[in-house]
């Protein structure tokens, strides 16, 4: 018997790597991947473009998304081997509502680098970064890596969201309770990583502001859902 998860029990991330025809490369080896590969354009960019501070920048969104990655196939696997009820795994899974999350918070980004923060005094993020002339590719790198970390952030809204709403809809059992506990505290643990971005936006209060109230607001959420599961 097959023991993969079947579609629509699992997360948009883990799909797409497990659909990969004739890729086998397992999740630490597909962690592995995202980070080699996001961290080697980033060097090799700083390198060729002489961007050594927007380097340090990418590196740590780098880390915060494999740290996204970790949690989300942890949170996946721990959820799908508990007697969570149906509607409560398909609610989490099933919706795909994570990636909307992560668009919306996506477009509000790109939105903030490219129309807000530019008609506000002093130098708009994006300029201190790269400078006047960003180079293309190092831009659209940039994007590229801030939709992986947006989406992982989506990921984390509607975990904790739905670890609510289980919390206060169900009673579990003790084992599945423990496990609801454990999923929901891994979601603060990675709100709580998040904190690594702050000191690159700490001049800038619109994105300061969005991620910090988003750290907090998961960690309170997450936290009242584990001491409200109940056996």
């Amino acid at each position: 018997m097959n023991d993969a998860p079947e579609y629509g029990e699992t997360w948009v991330y883990e799909s797409i790597v497990g659909a990969l025809p004739g890729v086998n490369i397992g999740e630490a080896g597909a962690i592995a991947l995202q980070i080699v590969v996001f961290e080697v354009a980033v060097l090799v960019f700083a390198w060729v473009y002489d961007l050594w501070a927007a380097a340090v920048a990418g590196t740590a969104a780098i880390v915060v998304a494999a740290a996204g990655s970790v949690v989300m196939l942890r949170m996946g696997e721990w959820t799908r081997a508990a007697r969570v009820p149906a509607p409560y795994r398909r609610l989490l899974f099933g919706s795909s509502i994570e990636v909307v999350l992560g668009v919306l918070a996506f477009v509000a980004l790109v939105t903030h680098l490219f129309v807000f923060d530019p008609r506000q005094p002093g130098t708009p993020l994006m300029t201190t970064l790269f400078g006047p002339e960003p180079p293309v590719v190092v831009v659209y790198l940039t994007l590229l890596v801030l939709w992986d970390l947006c989406y992982r952030i989506g990921t984390s809204w509607w975990a904790a969201v739905v670890g609510l709403w289980g919390a206060v809809r169900y009673r579990f059992d003790g084992p599945t309770a423990g496990t609801v506990r454990r999923v929901n505290l891994l979601n603060v643990g990675f709100a709580v990583a998040q904190v690594l971005l702050l000191p690159f936006v700490a001049d800038q209060p619109v994105l300061l502001l969005a991620v910090g109230g988003h750290v907090v607001a998961v960690t309170v959420v997450s936290v009242t859902a584990a001491v409200l599961t109940r056996t």
